[in-house]
């Protein structure tokens, strides 16, 4: 987009008459001298205006108002959060090591290597590797999540044999109450060791930055667990149930991402949904088939993989469409559950009976949660 230069005063036949006659009155070194410094002005607002214009930094990316969010947030996430010996470019998207050192590119902002974890208190993978890895995404202030979970599934650490752990993921935490989020959350990570936290800033746009840096610490910090399952805090999980599944011998190892499939879903322009994307961040009319980001579960080879492709891919803001875009790029796809009716989406009523069989809902609060799972756990045959 063309940038405007817009001159104060006027530029009228007034102006450039009274302009003229005050010229008239100068000393003649005095109006040389001026008029020389006026070209110089002019010719460097050219040359910005030229920059502005035809440089390769600059392109619609940068120009749209939806990426201008998404830059708010990483610069306002990273100003305080990067090493002291380095610099963030935001045009050009660089972190750069002062003061001549070559710079290094980090693509877009929901590049999960642009950013630092900076709580990581967990032993979940240092000494033996779970089988299976839960990570849930959840805000700081969620705390009651959090602790419903502890309190049901996320309490099970054996299943059926095999190693199970749960690792909530959260960002920085922002407005007035920012530091007394985070210190509780301090206190909360000493006592159950189960929080990691980057240094994003953790709000509804960055849930695919969120995405992504989840991928990145099961990457990096757990590559030896078999599987991992991102999973939205507000959910009920039948945790048996998806061992079951699990320990099918049909079941992949390998690039295997599956969960309740969207197919031909289409994107939504309208600048008034929660769900809006513009057709410069994604111009197809429909996304890729992709899971549904309540709960998807994959074998733990793809993290490394989808962060390495997402450098590739413009960032946008629909997670579960964002991993569909990114296994699409690598010549992938999800893979139907096999029993696709087990992974459902919102509760209509409570029924036990429905509970022990399925593996994934939808629930309206943390006090659902706990309420269902005891129901469900209680003495007595549930069908």
């Amino acid at each position: 987009m063309r940038e405007e230069v817009i001159f104060s005063g006027g530029t009228g036949p007034k102006s450039q008459t009274a302009e003229s006659l005050h010229h008239q009155k100068l000393p003649l070194f005095q109006f040389r001298s001026f008029r020389f410094s006026f070209l110089l002005l002019i010719g460097a607002a050219f040359l910005l205006m030229y920059y502005g214009v035809s440089s390769n930094s600059l392109s619609w990316w940068e120009s749209f108002p939806l990426h201008v969010q998404y830059q708010k947030l990483f610069n306002n996430t990273n100003k305080k959060h990067i090493p002291p010996s380095y610099k963030v470019h935001p045009k050009h998207m660089v972190l750069q090591k002062e003061p001549d050192a070559p710079p290094v590119i980090q693509y877009h902002p929901a590049y999960a290597r642009n950013y630092q974890f900076v709580m990581d208190d967990t032993d979940a993978c240092k000494t033996k590797a779970p089988f299976l890895v839960l990570m849930v995404p959840v805000a700081p202030s969620e705390v009651a999540a959090r602790d419903a979970i502890r309190k049901t599934w996320g309490n099970e650490t054996v299943v059926r044999g095999e190693q199970v752990k749960t690792l909530f993921m959260l960002g920085l935490p922002g407005g007035a109450m920012a530091e007394l989020y985070q210190e509780k959350l301090r206190q909360e990570s000493s006592l159950y060791h189960d929080v990691i936290q980057s240094n994003f800033l953790d709000t509804y746009l960055n849930l695919t930055t969120k995405t992504m840096v989840i991928m990145d610490w099961l990457a990096t910090r757990c590559p030896t667990a078999v599987y991992a399952m991102k999973i939205d805090s507000d959910m009920f999980l039948n945790i048996d149930n998806l061992m079951i599944m699990l320990q099918k011998p049909d079941i992949p190892k390998l690039n295997y991402l599956t969960g309740m499939l969207m197919w031909q879903r289409p994107v939504i322009r309208s600048k008034n949904s929660k769900w809006y994307v513009p057709e410069e961040m994604f111009p197809d009319s429909t996304y890729p088939t992709y899971t549904l980001g309540m709960g998807y579960l994959f074998s733990n080879d793809l993290p490394a993989k989808l962060v390495e492709i997402s450098k590739s891919i413009t960032a946008f803001n629909i997670e579960d469409a964002y991993v569909g875009m990114c296994m699409k790029k690598l010549g992938l796809a999800p893979t139907a559950p096999p029993d696709p009716w087990q992974f459902k989406a919102y509760l209509s009523v409570y029924n036990r009976c429905e509970f022990s069989k399925v593996i994934t809902y939808i629930l309206s609060s943390a006090k659902d949660l706990l309420k269902y799972w005891t129901d469900l756990y209680k003495p007595g045959p549930p069908c």
